[in-house]
C-alpha cells in the first residue's frame, strides 16, 4: 500500500531526483526546476516505509515534478490521477502543472488529466558547437559583491521582480562567479547569467539576461547572449535557456546567438472533478 508524506528535507530525495533527470530527454529549465521548484511543497511516496517516488506544488496549487520508480509495485497512471483529482487529503488542491516536452512520461500523465493546456515557455539549447551569431559579442565584466544593490535596482526597474528576492538571487550568482554586467560611461546596461548546475545536469550553462528597456531593439540581447555562449564553450559546457511565449523579442534575440528552440514548457490545467 503506498502511503503519501509531506517531506521536509529535500536531500532525501537526492536519488530520486538523480534519476527524474536522467530520465529526461533534454537538459531542463534550470529556472524552474532549481528556482522554483525547491520553494514548492514536496511530497513522498511510500511503500513499506521506503521511499519510492515523489511530487512537488507550488503555492499557486501547480504540479512542478513528478516521479515514480519503475521498481514501485504502485501504478503511476493511477497515483497521478489520483493528485490530479484531489483525492489526496494530504497533498489537497491541485489545479494543474508545468511540464516539458522533455519530460515525455511525466508530460503524458498531465494530458492524461488536462482540461486545457498552453505553452507557457521555449526551451532554447545549442545544437552544434560554433553556431553562434555573427554579430560581435560585448565585453561583459564579472559582477563584484559591492555591485549587488546596483543589478537589484536595475532588474526591479526594468523587469519588475520584487527586490528582496533579487537580492538573495543575484547576490547568490556573484557568490559563484555566475553574474556579468555590460557597462558604457559607468552604466549599467545589461545583465548576464552563466549558471552552472551542481548536480543533475552538469554538461549545461544555463543563460539569461535583463537589457535595459532604453536599449532593446539595438541588438544589444543578441551580442550579450553571444558572449555568454562563448563563456559557456570555453568551459566546455552546452548553452541553454529559455524565454516565455509571447516574448518574440527575446526568441529572435535567442536564435541569432545560435540556440535553437528543442522544447517547450506546458502548463496543463486539470479536470475539477
Amino acid at each position: 500500500m503506498l502511503e503519501i508524506k509531506p517531506v521536509e528535507n529535500q536531500q532525501q530525495l537526492s536519488k530520486l531526483k538523480q534519476d527524474y533527470f536522467a530520465q529526461s530527454t533534454a537538459p531542463l529549465d534550470g529556472m524552474w526546476h532549481f528556482g522554483f521548484a525547491p520553494m514548492a511543497a514536496h511530497f513522498g511516496f511510500y511503500e513499506h516505509e521506503a521511499l519510492v517516488g515523489y511530487c512537488c506544488i507550488n503555492g499557486e496549487g501547480y504540479m512542478l515534478q513528478f516521479y515514480l520508480a519503475p521498481n514501485a509495485n504502485s501504478d503511476a497512471k493511477e497515483l497521478f490521477t489520483l493528485i490530479a483529482e484531489q483525492n489526496s487529503a494530504v497533498i489537497g488542491e491541485v489545479k494543474g502543472a508545468f511540464v516539458s516536452t522533455a519530460e515525455p512520461q511525466y508530460l503524458s500523465l498531465c494530458f492524461d488529466n488536462s482540461s486545457a493546456f498552453t505553452v507557457n515557455a521555449l526551451m532554447y539549447q545549442q545544437v552544434q558547437r560554433g553556431s553562434r551569431s555573427n554579430q560581435s559579442a560585448l565585453k561583459l565584466t564579472l559582477a563584484q559583491p559591492e555591485q549587488l544593490d546596483q543589478f537589484v535596482e536595475f532588474a526591479a526597474s526594468n523587469i519588475g521582480a520584487p527586490e528582496q528576492w533579487l537580492s538573495g538571487y543575484f547576490g547568490n550568482l556573484i557568490k559563484r562567479n555566475e553574474l556579468f554586467g555590460y557597462w558604457l560611461e559607468g552604466e549599467l546596461l545589461a545583465t548576464g547569467e552563466c549558471r552552472l548546475f551542481d548536480e543533475y545536469q552538469t554538461d549545461y550553462a544555463d543563460l539569461g539576461m535583463i537589457v535595459a528597456q532604453s536599449q532593446r531593439g539595438k541588438g544589444i540581447a543578441t551580442q550579450v547572449l553571444s558572449s555568454l555562449v562563448t563563456l559557456a564553450n570555453e568551459r566546455g559546457l552546452s548553452p541553454m535557456c529559455s524565454t516565455e511565449r509571447v516574448n518574440t523579442g527575446a526568441q529572435k534575440a535567442i536564435k541569432r546567438a545560435g540556440l535553437t528552440p528543442l522544447n517547450r514548457i506546458i502548463q496543463i490545467e486539470f479536470d475539477q472533478q
